[in-house]
């Protein structure tokens, strides 16, 4: 057999392959593309220019692909006062929040992100929390999920919002007994403020997104699917400009699906802009193929979509959350983008929104039965067990956040006492949902949380939170189980983040799995992922794109 050199051999290590096919210990990669894969030392595929990689026992798995994320606000998020790099603690918070607002006095308004409610008195901070460290500007805090923003009293006068300000549609301002606003303004009603700020330039953008992709590349990510693009979102700029500058200087290492934003207000009035959108990408590694769809909000401020009521609620209240779109409306929407050739990624968390996403995707799906959409729903925190099975049968993905499946005091606390006891059981089904033969595909939703795929696949296995995870909050977070009959097995969990999303971004023709052929995007981690105690340690030491080596371990 004649074989020519190859740029890269990997040696000395434990393949990930598809379960029927032989074990394998080495890999030879040559102009970008895996060129084989078998045993031993493969000297025939070594001459002078070859770079030999001993992989010391450890897995090589094809690069891991983020099928729900939001990197360029994760970006930004680090260049502002960043919570989530914070202990759960309201002094720890407004410690941070003051150093940074003493650091950043030229600045009008302060701006951070990443707070969760349980480090508060009753879930939720106020105005006055932030008043007593940001009296005399504007301040403006997105909590770490995105749905709700924290802000303090001059920022509630600067934009007009008092005692008599109605809730816009699809929001909701918090208010106390006495109906004045708290400091907590839900979904849609964030952008009353947000959409004041100052506007981030083109620069700053292209910079967050450079510093999400060097930091999901450390984790060994080679692809995602950006699940929120063409539109001002979460108070920051449009960043579809970022992915088209980045992509065209060739500086977008990162294979990227971009799924654009669907305005709940706008309906179908949108689709010419959403067209052209679409229309402006598809140069090199971004493309936006997909449209985004939120049907509901989350379980923890009442807004996801729910078939029953809301339990532990205020005494006579009957509340079911939020559908932001109609379903007749829905049908509608899907269809046309069914139509259009669109893939739809669709937000849906409470059961009744995975019950309307369903309805809609089998209306668009029938009526258009030769699209190849490979339509996705994510998040999926409830789901009725009668719509299980219809993830198979009308070959809807399942994308879902593994990392959130454990018990932390946010969850147990705040998010189960809502849920009752029955609809615990069906909470982030996943052994259910495969079982039942639909597809999974896996993402984190950074920055709501982390991105590290290990963290998310160890969740995914053992349902309780990874030992290092800062966020594993609570007495049984990292010990007790939530809903251990819905684990998955670890083969199938890395499948979910590797094959499984690249199947939802139309990429495992050339990617997602480790085979003659296909594009050299793997990652290489530092033990046997089969051998290891705890898939939570791992740590990447070496990760490709197309051959190219876009990080390595120091």
């Amino acid at each position: 057999m004649s074989t020519s050199h190859a740029d890269t051999v990997f040696v000395n290590g434990s393949v990930f392959l598809n379960a029927d096919t032989a074990p394998a210990d080495a890999v030879a990669v040559q102009s970008g593309r895996i060129v084989h894969v078998g045993h031993g030392r493969l000297s025939e595929f070594v001459g002078p220019a070859t770079e030999v990689v001993d992989m010391q026992g450890g897995s090589l798995l094809p690069g891991f692909q983020d099928a729900h994320v939001h990197p360029v606000a994760a970006g930004i998020q680090g260049l502002t006062c960043d919570l989530s790099r914070e202990p759960h603690s309201r002094e720890r918070y407004l410690r941070g929040i003051r150093d940074y607002a003493d650091a950043h006095t030229g600045e009008d308004w302060v701006t951070g992100n990443g707070w969760y409610g349980d480090a508060f008195p009753g879930g939720l901070p106020t105005r006055h929390d932030l008043d007593t460290v940001i009296p005399d500007r504007p301040a403006v805090f997105t909590s770490h999920d995105g749905h709700g923003v924290w802000v303090n009293s001059r920022a509630l006068a600067v934009a007009g919002i008092d005692s008599a300000t109605a809730d816009p549609d699809g929001g909701r301002i918090d208010r106390d007994a006495a109906g004045v606003a708290t400091g907590i303004l839900v979904e849609k009603a964030g952008e009353l403020v947000t959409g004041l700020l100052p506007p981030i330039t083109d620069d700053v953008m292209d910079e967050a997104l450079l510093a999400a992709q060097s930091h999901l590349h450390s984790l060994g990510i080679t692809a995602w699917q950006d699940a929120g693009v063409g539109i001002p979102l979460f108070g920051f700029p449009d960043n579809l400009g970022a992915y088209l500058r980045l992509d065209a200087e060739r500086t977008l290492t990162a294979r990227v699906i971009g799924a654009l934003w669907w305005s709940a207000d706008r309906g179908l009035a949108q689709l010419d802009d959403i067209r052209a959108r679409r229309a402006q990408s598809g140069t090199a590694r971004f493309h936006a193929t997909t449209v985004k769809v939120m049907q509901d909000g989350i379980c923890e401020n009442c807004t996801a979509a729910m078939l029953s009521p809301y339990t532990s609620v205020a005494a006579g209240a009957e509340v079911l959350g939020t559908s932001f779109i109609e379903p007749d409306d829905l049908a509608k929407v899907v269809d046309a983008l069914v139509g259009e050739q669109f893939q739809i990624h669709m937000h849906a968390v409470g059961d009744r929104a995975v019950r309307e996403c369903l309805d809609a995707l089998e209306f668009g799906i029938r009526s258009h039965p030769q699209s190849d959409g490979r339509h996705q729903i994510a998040h999926l925190d409830v789901v009725d067990p009668e719509d299980i099975p219809r993830f198979a049968e009308l070959g809807v993905i399942a994308n879902i956040q593994a990392l959130w499946a454990r018990r932390d005091t946010e969850i147990v606390e705040r998010k189960l006492p809502l849920l009752g006891a029955e609809r615990e059981k069906w909470h982030f089904p996943f052994r259910s949902l495969h079982g039942s033969g639909a597809r999974l595909a896996m993402g984190s939703d950074w920055p709501v949380t982390d991105p590290n795929p290990l963290w998310a696949i160890h969740t995914a296995v053992t349902r309780t939170g990874p030992k290092d995870d800062p966020h594993a909050i609570g007495d049984e977070a990292r010990t007790v189980p939530l809903g251990p009959d819905q684990a998955l097995d670890l083969r199938t969990a890395i499948e979910a983040y590797t094959l499984g999303s690249a199947y939802a971004n139309h990429l495992d023709h050339v990617t997602g799995t480790v085979e003659v052929g296909k594009l050299a995007d793997l990652v290489l981690l530092d033990q046997d992922v089969f051998a290891a105690d705890d898939v939570s340690t791992l740590r990447p030491t070496l990760t490709m794109v197309e051959g190219r080596t876009v990080y390595r371990a120091g």
